[in-house]
């Protein structure tokens, strides 16, 4: 059996700043790191490509799944601040969160990233406020689909002559009392020890550290979902924000139910993209840097936040649900539909969808989502977009696109200090794989803190 100093498992931002703050400060550690997905030169999706116009459900995923997890693909945007992107702040000083993200972001830039930032605008949350939307401030920095994978290309080239990195290669057990991993890669088994081991599993693997820390009893703790849709319209729509703060981030409590709805990853002449999650298909976007390869839309997340109590527990399950009824209803892939159509009890066909002066960037199938989605859902998207129209006129166009679903799973967190899972030793969990993070620049410190702990024995 090999042994290693750190074992970590997910080549997400989340384990490659692990990997690199082990490294950095102390380069004879013997490090592996286990990634289930490909290495960036071989992440091909069909869809990206345009071989197929639909998923093909590929195992693994290209886009969710590889090294640089989910972020390789994303629209890159990381937020200098502690106000949104995770719960770090809930167990460490805001002080000390920032300072971890600002040092990731040093790496990043190091690697390539960009330097440009978007400051707040208190003019537009002015604004906001008069309508009761309350918009998030925060320096935030656009680092674009393409720009950001080149930036994690980098990355991990540097390390791969450091550290020993294992692509296809699935976990299959922790034993959390001797401190072993047992994965397979290529129909053979194997199992290492390490005297420190890191789960890394990112979005697409909370659902197995959650079974995982099931099966040894390690106690949990999530009771919230985000459900809702992508919205996509004409870029100069919001203009006035993106092109001041790049990202609206905004909040609202709707009026009937009084449910918080979030306004939030705003792509500015972007494209709607699937998501494959263990076989269900969502949506997200994506936005570029280079000019060429922007739309005329701009597309952003609008998700109502759900907060389960006594005696549900399976918020995840919830979610999955109501989007593999979307997947059904569909065929197979998800359902986009004009707003208009929607408010009149009307199905988007192909017809009413050529007529929409919003040409889709996502080849999706027309539908109507009042059919897949809970009404309660559906009625405070409808009245937050009445909302927004009124800072940002023209959001709730008859004709604004409606792709569904997207979801926002929160993963169970486990009980744990300075991220060391209680009950075991020297096992850590990070990331938004465990519940931690929602984002990539605390994903990114939460890796860097993790070293910190393992190198330095305190988190500082």
């Amino acid at each position: 059996m090999k042994s290693y100093d750190v074992v970590i498992v997910g080549g997400g931002i989340g384990g490659l700043m692990c990997a690199y703050g082990l490294i950095k400060n102390n380069a004879s550690l013997k490090v592996l790191l286990l990634e289930k997905g490909r290495d960036l030169d071989h992440r091909f999706c069909p869809i990206v490509m345009k071989k197929t116009k639909t998923c093909l459900k590929c195992e693994p995923c290209a886009i969710m799944e590889g090294m640089a997890g989910a972020g390789a693909f994303s629209d890159g945007k990381y937020i200098i601040s502690t106000e949104y992107g995770g719960w770090l702040p809930d167990l460490f000083e805001h002080d000390l969160v920032l300072d971890y993200i600002l040092k990731a972001d040093d790496i990043l830039v190091g690697f390539g990233a960009d330097t440009e930032v978007y400051e707040p605008s208190l003019r537009l949350k002015k604004e906001c406020l008069k309508y009761d939307l309350h918009m998030q401030s925060a320096k935030v920095k656009h680092l674009g689909t393409d720009a950001n994978f080149n930036t994690m290309h980098k990355l991990i080239d540097y390390l791969s002559d450091k550290i020993e990195i294992l692509t296809l290669a699935t976990m299959d057990d922790v034993d959390i009392t001797n401190n072993t991993v047992t994965y397979h890669r290529k129909d053979n088994a194997y199992t290492v020890y390490g005297d420190h081991i890191v789960l890394a599993l990112g979005r697409a693997g909370a659902a197995d550290f959650r079974d995982w820390a099931q099966r040894n009893n390690l106690p949990m703790t999530n009771n919230q979902v985000d459900i809702g849709v992508r919205v996509e319209l004409p870029a100069m729509i919001w203009e006035d924000f993106s092109k001041e703060i790049y990202e609206p981030k905004i909040k609202y409590a709707t009026k009937q139910y009084h449910d918080v709805v979030r306004m939030f990853c705003f792509n500015e002449r972007g494209h709607v993209v699937t998501e494959n999650t263990n076989g269900i298909l969502t949506v997200n976007g994506h936005a570029y840097k280079d000019e060429a390869k922007k739309s005329q839309n701009s597309n952003f997340a609008l998700l109502s936040t759900t907060n389960f109590t006594s005696p549900f527990n399976e918020p995840i399950e919830y979610a999955k649900s109501i989007a593999s009824l979307a997947n059904k209803i569909s065929g197979g892939s998800v359902i986009v539909q004009r707003l208009g159509d929607l408010k009149n009890g009307k199905r988007t066909d192909e017809k009413r969808l050529k007529e929409s002066s919003v040409r889709p960037t996502l080849d999706a199938v027309p539908g109507d989502l009042s059919l897949c989605m809970p009404k309660r859902q559906l009625d405070n998207i409808i009245e937050t977009l009445d909302a927004l129209s009124q800072v940002a006129p023209g959001t709730n166009n008859y004709d604004t696109l409606l792709y569904g679903v997207e979801c926002k799973y929160y993963s169970s967190r486990p009980k744990a200090h300075d991220f060391m899972i209680d009950g075991t030793d020297h096992i850590y969990a990070l990331g938004d794989g465990a519940g931690f993070t929602r984002s990539l620049s605390q994903a990114g410190a939460s890796g860097l803190m993790v070293a910190d702990k393992i190198v330095k024995g305190e988190i500082k």
